[in-house]
This record gives C-alpha cells, sequence and structure tokens, in this order.
C-alpha cells in the first residue's frame, strides 16, 4: 500500500499515486479524468478547499458522535461511496471487496448498473442492503427486469442518474482509445504491453478476476468479448430521450427510497421535489460530463436553501477528507459520496487498503468536528464555517 520506501498511506493523495503505479494507464486515465480540459474536475476539489471551518476551543468533545440517519439507516459517518462504471475493475471482484470494506466502515455501498459484479454478487456478502444505481436504457423491459432483481437482492435505495443525455467528451479516453481515436498510440497504450508493465493487476484482476463484463446487463450483450464491447452497447442503449415525464414512470415502477443523481440546479432540485423523488445528489458526474459547470461545493448552499428542508439533499464531486464531509453538513447536505477515492483505494491495495482510507476518513472527520465546536455530526450547520 505504501511507496518503495513502505510508508503508510495517510491521505488520498497516496492511494492514489498508488493505484497510478499499479494499474494500467487506460484504467487509471479512465477513473482519475474528467472532461475536457478538466476544469469542472480540479473545481471540485479546490472550491471544497477553500470553504472555511471555524476553530472553537473548549467545547466538550468527549463524547463525539460522527454518525448520521439516512432512508432510516444508520450511518457510522455521512458518506457512501458511490457508483463507479468498471469499478471492479480495479481489483479482483472490486465491487465485492468495496462492499465488505463499506459495511466494516458501516456506510452504505452503490453498485453501477455498469459495474463488474452481479447485483446477486454484491447482494451476497451481507444483510445490509446495497443501493443500486440506474442508467435509462431504451428497452424499458430489461430496465424493469434489473429493477426487479435489485429489490430481490434486498435494495431499497435506488440512485437514478439524469445528467448523461449524451456523454462527456473525455480526452483522457480518447487518447487511451477507450472512446473512439483509436489511433496507434492508442491501440498501443491499451494492449499487452500496457499490461506487462503492471503484472500484479494483469495477473490479479486480469487473469484471476473474471468474468470482465458488466454483470447486470451481461445477458442482455450478445458476443461481448471485453469491457469495449459492453461500452459499445451501452453506449447504444443509454436512452438521451429522458425527461421529467420518464422520472414519473420510474417512481411508479419503482417501490423503495428513489435518488436523482446529477442535480446542478436550482429549479431542477425543485422539479426533483416536484416529481416525487425521495432525495437528490447535487452532482456533475465527477467533472466529467460538461466542462466548465459550477463544482458542486458552490451549488449545493444554493439548493440547500431552495430544498434543503423538503427532500434528502446529498453532495459528491471532490470530497477527499473527513474535513470535507463536515464542509458539506455545513453547506446543507445530509451526506456525501466519494467515487474516485473509494476506486482507486481498491486498486492501491484491496479491500484492507479501502478499509484504511476509510478509517482515515472517519478519524479526520472526528477531528474535524472537535475542533469546529460541532462535536456531532447531527449538530453542524453554517456556524461552523467562517464565512457562512
Amino acid at each position: 500500500m505504501g511507496d518503495s520506501l513502505n510508508l503508510l498511506p495517510a491521505s488520498y493523495g497516496d492511494f492514489r499515486r498508488a493505484a497510478e503505479k499499479r494499474l494500467p494507464r487506460f484504467l487509471f486515465d479512465y477513473i482519475d479524468g474528467g472532461s475536457g480540459a478538466e476544469v469542472t474536475l480540479r473545481r471540485n476539489t479546490a472550491d471544497w478547499e477553500s470553504v472555511q471551518l471555524t476553530q472553537k476551543v473548549l467545547r466538550d468533545a468527549s463524547k463525539m458522535d460522527s454518525s448520521v440517519e439516512l432512508f432510516g439507516e444508520k450511518l457510522a459517518m455521512p458518506l457512501v461511496l458511490a457508483p463507479v462504471g468498471m469499478g471492479g475493475m480495479t481489483a479482483r471482484r472490486g465491487e465485492v471487496q468495496a462492499k465488505r470494506a463499506a459495511d466494516k466502515a458501516g456506510i452504505p455501498f452503490c453498485l453501477s448498473t455498469v459495474g463488474i459484479c452481479t447485483l446477486e454478487e454484491v447482494g451476497a456478502v451481507s444483510d445490509r442492503p446495497a443501493w443500486f444505481q440506474l442508467y435509462m436504457l431504451k428497452d424499458r423491459g430489461i430496465v424493469e427486469e434489473i429493477l426487479a432483481r435489485a429489490w430481490a437482492s434486498g435494495v431499497r435505495t435506488l440512485a437514478f442518474t439524469i445528467d448523461l443525455a449524451v456523454l462527456g467528451t473525455r480526452y483522457r479516453d480518447i487518447r487511451n482509445g477507450m472512446a473512439g481515436g483509436l489511433g496507434p498510440w492508442g491501440k498501443f497504450r491499451s494492449g499487452a504491453l500496457d499490461y506487462a508493465l503492471h503484472p500484479r493487476w494483469a495477473w490479479d484482476v486480469g487473469v484471476k478476476g473474471g468474468p470482465h463484463g458488466f454483470g447486470n446487463i451481461a445477458m442482455y450483450v450478445k458476443q461481448s468479448k471485453n469491457p469495449r464491447d459492453y461500452l459499445n452497447w451501452t453506449g447504444s442503449q443509454f436512452d438521451s430521450s429522458v425527461t421529467w415525464k420518464d422520472i414519473e414512470w420510474l417512481r411508479t415502477v419503482w417501490q423503495g427510497n428513489l435518488v436523482l443523481k446529477g442535480v446542478l440546479d436550482v429549479d431542477d432540485a425543485k422539479q426533483s421535489v416536484a416529481i416525487g423523488a425521495d432525495g437528490m445528489i447535487v452532482s456533475n458526474h465527477g467533472g466529467r460530463q460538461l466542462d466548465g459547470v459550477s463544482s458542486t461545493a458552490s451549488m449545493l448552499p444554493h439548493i440547500a436553501d431552495a430544498v434543503g428542508d423538503q427532500t434528502t439533499l446529498l453532495v459528491d464531486g471532490g470530497i477527499r477528507s473527513g474535513q470535507d464531509l463536515v464542509r458539506a453538513l455545513a453547506l446543507g447536505a445530509k451526506a456525501a459520496l466519494i467515487g474516485r477515492p473509494w476506486v482507486l483505494a481498491l486498486a492501491a491495495g484491496g479491500e484492507a487498503a479501502l478499509t484504511r482510507y476509510l478509517g482515515l476518513m472517519k478519524q479526520d472527520m472526528r477531528t474535524a468536528l472537535g475542533l469546529s465546536g460541532a462535536i456531532n455530526a447531527k449538530d453542524v450547520g453554517r456556524g461552523v464555517l467562517l464565512r457562512p
């Protein structure tokens, strides 16, 4: 998990560097990168860092509590492992390892429609329900079948992604041959030599970690040979015609909690409440869709002021530390989601590394609570900010 000096990873940056060494370039860039010039990707982290906490002393921190309640479930800290497409390719049966780490940390894990492991495989890890993320497919019959499988696997919270009407232009994926632009360099970087340069990953995932398809849609993808075939199929099946009417339909077929993922506009937030969603995730898809839009940290307080008392408000994008969790609570969220951090920690050293990263986040959050005077997560408000 450490570098050549065997130093223990202590921050997100440490796990990221370890993951970069272990993963093939095309896979690391797919996870780490954003759209366009990655302006929004950088803003997401920078704007959380710019949210200044106050330091308040001589508060009794002996009975600190980082837990929150979310959709009737107690979480050890206000954190959810976000859905990440192909996240399971970073370690052997990666989503299963991530679910085990999330269980130990006392937080939910959300499986992507285009995850490697199946709903049934993840559901068998424990009795603690996973969340499931849905992309709307053109074939509504397939959607209904997937939702029925999710319910049978214990899922009670559905995160429906609403910001993928078109796919963002991701330069790193183009350069590596993941999204068109299959020139000689793209083929070279994504080929056998790249695997040979990363033997631990090639053995752990490439040889021992199969099957490598998108488990939840494998039965619908005929004659597929590798993840790229699945990406091509999903690209043809993602429905770009989705409107609020489709959310109304989804509300009728899904009986559990419905959370809309990808809200970045106050009017859209109000419509999400009006349509009957149980919650929403303030999100710009981790800076992977429209480059140059607002960061989630900058939009969260506006959306919280508009609808925060009418819905369960969550946020993702750029969350890297326990301090960021406190910042998210202070700006109006009930909890935050992380995507890249859990996937890269998993790549750095599997379940053990992810367990360590989540432990560090909780420890960091407790430090922020104890020194900002909030003490308990449920008490965090804008009063802990230097400039509310």
